[in-house]
């Protein structure tokens, strides 16, 4: 592990807003009405991620039922998930920060879907395993 990853893990908060998300799935033609949902959420973590094939929305999970006449043709995952964000500007020269995070929730059996945003890096973990997450997170930190 190179030592700009142990500094950033060491001073790293780790911040979640104790929501429950979804993850949808859209069709491609769907990036209208999705990014329109976006903006009408406002307040909460919420991303919005278009590639060739579809529009994946993560929304509060209690923002789906509000919008669903909207999200025509949606797939929404099984599980609900809780946000962890590395609270902390990380540079964008930084390497293996989120394979370190990777590896170590790997271990505690913890699946995640990263995310990173200009300045944060974001995890969405299962919310049943949120705690574990946390711990696993927690041990790392105290490890360095």
């Amino acid at each position: 592990m190179n030592q700009d990853v142990v500094s950033a893990l060491k001073q790293t908060e780790l911040y979640s807003d104790g929501i429950d998300y979804a993850v949808i799935k859209l069709p491609a033609q769907a990036i209208t009405a999705a990014a329109g949902i976006v903006a009408e959420i406002g307040e909460a973590f919420c991303a919005l991620i278009v590639d060739k094939d579809e529009v994946s929305l993560i929304l509060p999970s209690e923002a789906v039922e509000d919008f669903a006449g909207r999200l025509k043709g949606h797939t929404l995952a099984s599980d609900r998930y809780r946000l962890i964000t590395f609270d902390l500007v990380l540079d964008f020269n930084l390497f293996g920060f989120m394979a370190v995070v990777s590896d170590t929730l790997a271990g505690a059996k913890v699946s995640i879907l990263p995310i990173a945003a200009f300045s944060r890096d974001h995890i969405l973990v299962p919310s049943r395993q949120f705690d574990i997450a946390i711990q696993a997170l927690k041990k790392l930190q105290s490890s360095l």
